[in-house]
């Protein structure tokens, strides 16, 4: 309680009838004005948190768009990424591949495709998907050059649909090659049996449990999958000597199509590759631009969320069966 007239505002001290009054009305005011403010504030918080969420669920949801189109986007070299494992759920996947493919073939202003390669392969069937579209848009667009860059690696997979490409260009240090088919697992018997552990199978059908961990080795289901293995070996080499033609010069000694790798430098001495160069130079000197546009699809966020759980649920389930993968 005010005790001093002295300490009061000025206009209460002058009227000092009821100044208690006003004294309690001014606390009054001031305390519903803070709390005003207090609303203001917690009304922008609670905008600014829905701004950002709503931010950040766009981004989840929407691709991002093809890097440089714009509608004054002129000639250019169309840029299509083919990096990481070839297969399904996973950035070079044949959906994502062949979608970016399309796109660029259709874009009145590319002048030329370049498939971006650093690859170590991954599903034969998803690298023959992407083979057999290269060999399509070609027929359709007979004067569309269909170039391949390769990074780091062109091995397998990444190698089998380069093979599809008008030509290939690699660094001297780039490794390619790796033309065959792998199937590995673990065999368990000998521990099962000196931990103590007996293994209980029930299947309907004699081979439903193919190449099982747990059991020993079946000499009729061993060759019949390592038959399995020559018919896929030999339609990734149908599809190579099919792309490259004679410029590939066969080894027998040693065989180019054991699954051996090599240098981009031997690469181009054997017919693997074509030349050396970079996207920037094989824009640059085979195209005369250096315009560039990425058509690879730009995954969606909770898309890439999802496709990583489902992926890793068939590569656990593809590596339970052993399925063959061109590495």
């Amino acid at each position: 309680m005010v005790e001093n007239k002295q300490d009061l505002p000025e206009d209460i001290a002058e009227n000092s009838p009821g100044w208690e009054k006003s004294v309690l009305e001014k606390l009054a005011f001031a305390a519903i004005d803070e709390q005003k403010a207090a609303r203001r504030w917690g009304i922008f918080f609670k905008l600014l948190t829905f701004a950002y969420l709503t931010v950040a669920l766009g981004i989840a949801v929407y691709p991002k768009f093809k890097e440089g189109i714009d509608s004054g986007t002129g000639e250019h070299v169309a840029i299509v990424d083919v990096l990481g494992q070839i297969v399904q759920g996973e950035a070079a996947s044949a959906d994502t591949v062949i979608e970016g493919l399309r796109d660029a073939a259709k874009d009145k202003n590319t002048k030329g495709i370049i498939l971006n390669i650093n690859s170590p392969g991954g599903s034969p069937v998803q690298s023959a998907y992407i083979y057999d579209e290269i060999r399509r848009l070609k027929v359709e667009h007979p004067q569309l050059p269909i170039y391949s860059v390769v990074g780091d690696m062109c091995a397998s997979g990444g190698y089998y649909v380069a093979s599809a490409t008008d030509k290939i260009f690699v660094n001297q240090a780039s490794i390619i090659g790796s033309i065959g088919v792998i199937m590995n697992g673990f065999g368990f018997t000998n521990v099962l049996d000196k931990l103590g552990v007996e293994r209980r199978l029930l299947t309907a059908g004699a081979h439903k449990a193919m190449l099982d961990p747990f059991s020993p080795v079946n000499q009729q289901e061993s060759k019949h999958m390592q038959s399995l293995l020559d018919q896929v070996h030999q339609q990734f080499i149908g599809a190579v000597r099919e792309g490259r033609g004679k410029r590939l010069k066969e080894t027998e000694a040693p065989d180019m199509f054991s699954g051996l790798i090599w240098t981009g430098t031997e690469g181009v001495r054997l017919g693997l590759a074509d030349d050396f160069g970079s996207v920037d130079s094989v824009a640059r000197d085979q195209f005369g631009t250096e315009e560039k546009v990425n058509f690879t699809p730009q995954e969606r966020l909770i898309d890439r969320l999802a496709g990583k759980f489902g992926a890793s649920f068939g590569h656990a389930i593809a590596s339970s069966l052993s399925i063959p993968a061109i590495q």
